[in-house]
């Protein structure tokens, strides 16, 4: 199976919101891209769950 295609996008972030999720991925041994990723899928499925 393929993975699914990625694409760059640029976003801004608060200076904190940087560290804190630099130090997660890091503790989850995930790259800081990999890291925002999961958070985001996780959100999409709870905001779908509550939509539901």
């Amino acid at each position: 199976m393929n993975k699914p295609y990625k694409q760059k996008v640029s976003v801004s972030l608060d200076e904190d919101i940087i560290v804190g999720i630099k130090e997660l991925a890091e503790n989850d041994d995930r790259s800081f891209s990999q890291y925002i990723n999961l958070v985001l899928k996780e959100h999409l499925v709870k905001i779908n769950d509550k939509d539901n």
